[in-house]
């Protein structure tokens, strides 16, 4: 697996609204605020079923209705191909927001 250069992965980012990078981490990086618990419990349910099917599982915290996700691949020691189709896949499972 290949870490995607920077232009890379600037442009990727123009493409994913909300989402970041985290220098420290080499991750891309979202907050995503829900209207309680259930919603946020409910779209980590969403988001780990397509993780389990690809083989690529987020970093993730919740806090009531606060979900922070930060995605990245390890054998790459960066941010590649597969966080940015793991990031439009999230996306495409919630209204922008």
């Amino acid at each position: 697996m290949t870490p995607l250069t920077p232009g890379q992965r600037a442009d990727a980012l123009r493409t994913l609204p909300g989402w970041n990078y985290d220098e420290p981490r080499r991750a891309l990086y979202r907050r995503v605020m829900l209207a309680d618990f259930s919603e946020a419990f409910a779209l980590m349910t969403r988001i780990a079923l397509i993780a389990e099917k690809s083989d690529h599982h987020p970093e993730w915290s919740n806090v009531y209705n606060r979900l922070d996700i930060w995605l990245t691949t390890h054998d790459a020691g960066d941010v590649s191909a597969r966080d940015v189709a793991m990031a439009g896949a999230i996306d495409r499972m919630r209204p922008a927001g």
